[in-house]
């Protein structure tokens, strides 16, 4: 049995409605090491697990022991999406919850300009997208393109990529990645 700790921690701050900033802060902890933890680029000792715990406050028996509640909901108005992204970036989640969920769906918004930065994003899994209005630039590894409405892009997300609005105008862009990674 495998089981995802930032995913679960994640989840458990959501709902204690914690931000990351919050949790840290209460825990002693850095932003990024919270940050870190969810996003499964680190796996924390069992200290520093507990520490963090006991910021919501949460034994590790607690913690463990929590099953997802499995959403029965199958569909989302427009105005029921969670924004989990940050502005200039707007990534708009399917479902507020994706605990024990293997795939994660978003509407992303860039506007003119806006990119995930610098550093390119590597992370396990795979994802995919259609862009729907807008132009977006998409680099994986060394590979660049731009992509107009309709042009689609699908990769093991293991392979460094960025992405980036070109134009005057906003990007939308309707993608889809497994795991989750937000």
């Amino acid at each position: 049995m495998s089981i995802d700790l930032g995913e679960r921690l994640r989840f458990v701050r959501g709902r204690h409605k914690l931000s990351q900033r919050e949790l840290a802060k209460r825990a002693g902890v850095t932003n990024s090491t919270i940050s870190l933890i969810e996003s499964g680029q680190m796996n924390p000792s069992v200290g520093a697990l507990k520490r963090i715990l006991d910021g919501i406050p949460m034994g590790l028996a607690e913690f463990f022991a929590i099953e997802p509640d499995r959403p029965r909901k199958a569909f989302y108005r427009a105005d029921e999406l969670t924004e989990i992204g940050k502005s200039p970036i707007s990534y708009r989640q399917v479902g507020d919850n994706l605990f024990g969920r293997a795939l994660q769906i978003l509407k992303e918004r860039y506007e003119p300009g806006s990119d995930t930065g610098r550093v390119p994003l590597v992370h396990d899994g795979e994802e995919g997208g259609i862009v729907i209005s807008g132009r977006l630039e998409v680099i994986v590894d060394d590979e660049r393109r731009i992509l107009d409405p309709g042009d689609a892009y699908y990769f093991e997300s293991r392979r460094p990529h960025r992405f980036r609005c070109v134009g005057a105008k906003p990007c939308e862009v309707i993608s889809a990645c497994t795991p989750p990674t937000f």
